[in-house]
């Protein structure tokens, strides 16, 4: 379960990464703020929420490299940033990272209720 909310605690980062480069372009940057504020709280909270069950550094890694690889894409598809050979390698890169510490995570450290 804990592992469920960490998945959700990393959409919203890149909900509210999103958001604040959106904030930048958008007629009504109060709106789009508030709703960014609004998933950065999620975030947190689905975070703490995970930690219950997962060590800290496995959970911090897989939060900010899941939020880095949706934050890219989005970045690269939505708003036309470079996509070049290297910079998807280390997309990859990261990706194998998340993977590795899924994988060598072990047992949850505790249950949630």
């Amino acid at each position: 379960m804990s592992w469920l909310y960490l998945l959700g605690a990393a959409f919203f980062e890149i909900v509210w990464a999103f958001g604040l480069k959106f904030a930048g372009t958008h007629a009504r940057p109060n709106i789009v703020l508030a709703g960014t504020f609004a998933a950065y709280v999620v975030s947190f909270l689905m975070l703490a929420i995970a930690l219950r069950g997962l060590p800290l550094g496995t959970a911090y890694a897989v939060w900010t490299g899941i939020g880095t690889l949706g934050a890219t894409v989005i970045g690269i598809m939505l708003f036309g940033e470079s996509a070049t050979p290297a910079r998807v390698v280390c997309i990859g890169l990261i990706v194998l990272g998340i993977a590795g510490l899924k994988v060598t995570s072990g047992v949850e450290v505790t249950t949630l209720p």
